[in-house]
């Protein structure tokens, strides 16, 4: 075991702060990373304050990680010291249900593994990338082809990109589709990007008018102020598609409404409080679907980071120092970021 500096929450309602904790030494399948930039998710605060019930203290957040191979068991082929991978939000899963056997490990039948908190139906404490170092599967490392200096701005790819990605494309989005986008958070931006790549005529759908002018810079073409009835019905059953990555409580009916025949709205946002649950009648009149979609497995989320580096596509990111986190999670309650936060992993242990 290797000791590696780390930054934890200790319970529900302390700050987090610095911690050593134990990382194995690398097996014959392990690649270690030694980890360079952490994204913030809005996960990493539900978790650390407990608010899905399910923590595991002490809890190392962060399942954005991008950084440098430094070390590779005997049998890994895929990867060589150097190399710059990626981790995401699970590091194993069974590898033997029928959802593994199809390459979707994030519904693993016997629950994934997460990058922090531990698989999913209980187990063992894991730790995540608010750490120095990582030792991981190498099934579960991801390639990564962007430019050096991107590789901030692409570790919220690792989560906010493959949870907005894989229904795009499990719902089979493509050129000239109307497609809605409800929200422009860390979600909600990356959603306009990719489905703008995809070749889609995408609408950003929010309640601040003052986000527009960005919705139109990332590749949407309209934006409409969904407190607005009248802009929003002038949309009626109009989209082939609409993600919506609102990850607070609201009214989904009027955004049921928008939908085709037959098209489906599918929700990735994880609120802490239930949606009211929507009107039967938007739903079988027009023979509409309501959906969800939980990240991606391990081959489409690298389908994802290989798309995003052929189209030029990272989050909008603002970086912080570690010792910064405690201050970020209050600002990300506030919606006060644009668009995502990056841990720089070299202030780790500066300033303690």
């Amino acid at each position: 075991m290797t000791a590696t500096l780390a930054y934890a929450a200790q319970d529900a309602i302390t700050a987090l702060g610095p911690m050593n904790i134990e990382r194995r030494e690398p097996g014959p399948d392990d690649v270690q990373i030694e980890i360079l930039y952490c994204g913030v998710c809005h996960s990493d605060l539900h978790t650390a304050r407990n608010e899905w019930k399910n923590t595991i203290y002490p809890s190392v957040p962060g399942h954005e990680i991008v950084g440098r191979v430094s070390a590779v068991g005997a049998d890994v082929t895929r990867f060589k010291v150097g190399d710059i991978a990626g981790v995401g939000c699970m590091v194993d899963s069974c590898q033997h249900c029928a959802s593994c056997a199809d390459d979707l490990e994030q519904y693993c039948d016997n629950g994934f593994t997460g990058t922090y908190n531990g698989p999913a139906f209980g187990g063992d404490n894991t730790y995540g990338g608010y750490s120095s170092r990582i030792v991981v599967r190498q099934k579960f490392v991801l390639k990564i082809t962007h430019d050096l200096d991107q590789l901030a701005a692409v570790s919220p790819l690792l989560c906010a990109g493959i949870t907005t990605y894989s229904p795009l494309r499990q719902w089979g989005v493509q050129k000239g589709q109307k497609v809605g986008i409800v929200g422009l958070g860390g979600l909600g931006h990356m959603g306009v990007k990719i489905a703008a790549a995809m070749g889609a005529h995408v609408v950003l759908f929010t309640t601040s008018a003052g986000k527009a002018e960005d919705a139109k810079r990332m590749g949407a073409a309209e934006v409409v102020i969904s407190k607005d009835a009248q802009a929003m019905a002038a949309h009626q059953g109009s989209f082939d598609f609409i993600l919506n990555t609102v990850a607070a409580q609201h009214n989904l009916d009027p955004f049921i409404a928008l939908l085709k025949r037959d098209c489906t709205m599918t929700l990735v946002g994880a609120p802490e409080h239930a949606h009211p649950s929507p009107s039967v009648f938007g739903l079988i009149f027009k023979r509409r679907r309501l959906g969800g979609s939980l990240i991606g497995g391990i081959r489409e989320t690298q389908e994802m980071l290989d798309f995003c580096a052929e189209h030029g596509i990272v989050s909008d990111i603002e970086m912080i120092a570690m010792k910064d986190i405690n201050a970020a999670y209050e600002r990300m309650l506030k919606s006060d970021v644009k668009y995502r936060f990056v841990i720089d992993m070299a202030t780790l242990g500066a300033g303690q």
